[in-house]
């Protein structure tokens, strides 16, 4: 087999590469409103109650019409996933393996179709959207390979007269809760490492971006997987969610999102039910308050336009966004006055046009993050934005910047999950370290500097999963950068790294006697 090799973006900046991916949106768009089933045991199940996917650049447009699944729904996928464990359990890791590397052929043949969708549901530019895609694709042939690896002989310490080996064996039904910020890839991620280690699961998707959940269980249908081993369960959080977490028969839970619903997750998860017979186990990846430092011994255009990319991509809707920009007093008047100029000059827009910046993905987000600028209006000095677009029919919100931030302030400490970025002043790098520590979360980060001792510095006391010297905080790539975060960003499971799979099997140490 070939080595794993990341997925290549499309060029959007090519006006034929653009004007397809354009042709696809329309497409799409042309089938709005459609209702889609729940899928449990391979069969189409519908609800009294519906889930209404919107477009958040025009919220009166319908993507879908979904289901609202109730626990006696959730018991259905859990039996479904039950039952589906007994056969998928025994197959062989090879064979499980090739429906991922189908499953990522099928996405490359629809790529341009899925980017579509989510262009249409959670609003990402085209770029955005693409690298989404992309990322599902390497997950796939990463932990396909990576199942292949853990399968074959484990190294172990011969024991005299003795044959020793060491498998991994699947845990059995997991529950599978991702968010809709990445809503294909990291949903495919969670679901596929799962499914390759033998795991059958029930996959609730985000509310928001159901139909990225659609896609997917389509497409690992079309690839070959059987009934039952992934159940498609859209439904509420707080009633079928909870009562798949606390269900004596989940083995394990992999979650995405907020830290606050992550710790109630865990919360949950921890209390042994009734006829319960094992530990479950938590996979959660959380929030976080990612930091960017200026040393001012760097290039400030080049940490200006990495700091923009990292905080304003996607809206700020990334958990490793930058939403702190620790600067060195030095060089802080200069970067402050840069950034303001590459701050106004990002377009708003319907990402239908590959606008560079779109909306926010709900009403429920435009709220919070609108009562967080207020926050920030008394907290520090308004220089880039600071309201929602005036007369946008969507939930558009200016990119906004406060500067002159105490590193204690709320705007420093509380993750806002949108386009607004704190700049605090350090008095020199060891003052940066500090502030860049002085949180609950470690997930992302990153410094610019020329200062080869900074930099070493940081890589031992920068305390975050994922640290990036010289160039900005976002944009993980599946196997070069394995990603999970410390503290309240959760369990450090490192999605896409060698340790991931890991997480969904057991190891079981056979010793034979010979002699």
């Amino acid at each position: 087999m070939k080595p794993f090799v990341n997925e290549a973006y499309h060029d959007f900046t090519k006006p034929a590469v653009a004007a397809k991916q354009r042709a696809a949106v329309d497409a799409v768009r042309a089938t709005f409103g459609k209702e889609y089933p729940n899928i449990i045991n391979g069969r189409r199940v519908k609800t009294d109650k519906k889930t209404i996917s919107s477009n958040p650049a025009a919220p009166k447009e319908t993507i879908g019409v979904f289901q609202k699944s109730g626990i006696e729904h959730a018991e259905q996928a859990m039996k479904a996933a039950q039952k589906a464990f007994e056969s998928w359990k025994n197959v062989d890791p090879k064979k499980r393996a090739a429906v991922l590397f189908k499953a990522a052929n099928i996405i490359r043949r629809r790529r341009l179709e899925i980017n579509a969708w989510m262009i249409s549901e959670v609003g990402k530019n085209y770029l955005e959207a693409d690298a989404d895609t992309c990322e599902a694709i390497d997950f796939l042939d990463f932990y396909g390979r990576e199942m292949l690896r853990l399968a074959g002989p484990q190294p172990i310490v011969p024991q005299p007269g003795e044959k020793n080996e060491l498998l991994y064996i699947p845990m059995g039904v997991g529950v599978v809760i991702p968010p809709w910020n990445f809503p294909f890839a990291i949903l495919a991620g969670m679901s596929s490492a799962a499914i390759v280690a033998g795991n059958t699961v029930v996959l609730k998707p985000s509310s928001d971006s159901p139909m990225m959940g659609w896609l997917f269980q389509e497409i690992m249908t079309e690839a070959g997987l059987p009934p039952g081993v992934l159940n498609f369960l859209v439904a509420s959080g707080a009633e079928a969610g909870d009562y798949l977490v606390a269900h004596p028969k989940t083995r394990f839970i992999s979650f995405t999102g907020s830290m606050q619903v992550g710790l109630h997750v865990n919360e949950l998860a921890a209390k042994t039910q009734p006829g319960q017979i094992w530990i479950k186990r938590v996979v959660a990846e959380m929030g976080g308050k990612d930091a960017i430092i200026v040393d001012a011994d760097t290039d400030i255009d080049t940490a200006v336009h990495g700091v923009v990319a990292a905080a304003f991509g996607f809206q700020g809707q990334k958990c490793s966004a930058c939403s702190r920009a620790i600067v060195d007093a030095k060089v802080y008047d200069e970067f402050v006055a840069k950034l303001k100029i590459a701050v106004d000059e990002i377009k708003i827009g319907d990402p239908k046009d590959d606008a560079r910046m779109g909306p926010v993905v709900s009403p429920r987000a435009e709220k919070t993050i609108l009562e967080y600028i207020e926050i920030g209006k008394k907290e520090g000095k308004l220089i880039c934005g600071g309201s929602k677009v005036a007369g946008a029919a969507g939930y558009f919100i200016q990119p906004t910047v406060f500067v002159n931030v105490k590193p204690n302030a709320r705007l420093m400490q509380e993750e806002i999950f949108g386009p607004v970025l704190a700049v605090c002043k350090a008095k020199d790098f060891d003052h940066a370290l500090e502030i860049a520590n002085n949180t609950i979360y470690g997930l992302t980060g990153a410094v610019y500097t020329r200062s080869a001792k900074k930099l070493a510095r940081a890589r031992q006391e920068f305390h975050c999963g994922n640290l990036y010297l010289n160039r900005k905080c976002t944009g993980a790539m599946v196997g070069g950068h394995p990603f999970g975060g410390f503290n309240m960003s959760g369990t450090d499971s490192k999605a896409g790294g060698h340790d991931y799979l890991l997480l969904f099997l057991q190891a079981k140490s056979v010793a034979t006697k010979i002699s």
